[in-house]
């Protein structure tokens, strides 16, 4: 079986509990940008809870900081990103075809620090889903506790394009 037909192969339940295989064929991330790990509740087109175990081997814990290690707040910005990208990339066949990228961040909150060992738990809600856009208000939290909250734009644009529209020559390589 090839990824693309892979890529398809969702569960179409009404709650979807997804593994790391299953964010793989969501998301384009990889190691060491992808921010989620599993997907413990969806609810397509409404609602998508997600999971990153924060550990001590993160790349970014190298620099930020050294002898006080503390994850970066875009990072976790990013987390709920990527958590909103694979709730929606589920409503689409051609997933492989498209990128879901930022057009906004706002009401970005930073509450506590998040640190090696802990878990993030992010929940992302859409408030306003249009065919290629969505607005969805995301919120992380370590236990009972929330760490962050920000409301996020994003726009889905073809993967081939992305590049150009961001400016990029299209004699470049």
């Amino acid at each position: 079986m090839t990824d693309a037909a892979q890529t398809t192969e969702l569960p179409k339940d009404e709650k979807i509990v997804l593994d790391i295989h299953d964010i793989f064929k969501l998301l384009p991330h990889r190691y060491p940008f992808l921010m989620i790990d599993r997907v413990v509740e969806c609810v397509r087109q409404k609602r998508l809870v997600a999971l990153k175990n924060v550990t001590f081997n993160e790349p970014f814990f190298q620099g930020h900081f050294p002898g006080r290690p503390i994850m970066p707040g875009v990072l976790i910005v990013e987390a709920m990103a990527q958590a909103g990208g694979a709730l929606l990339l589920q409503e689409y066949d051609d997933r492989d075809a498209k990128l879901m990228v930022f057009t906004g961040i706002e009401k970005a909150r930073f509450r506590r620090q998040v640190v090696p060992g802990d878990q993030l738990r992010i929940e992302v809600e859409v408030k306003v889903w249009r065919e290629n856009a969505a607005r969805m208000e995301g919120k992380a939290f370590v236990g009972d506790v929330r760490v962050c909250e920000a409301t996020l734009t994003c726009a889905l644009v073809d993967r081939e394009s992305a590049g150009k529209a961001a400016g990029e020559d299209e004699g470049a390589e």
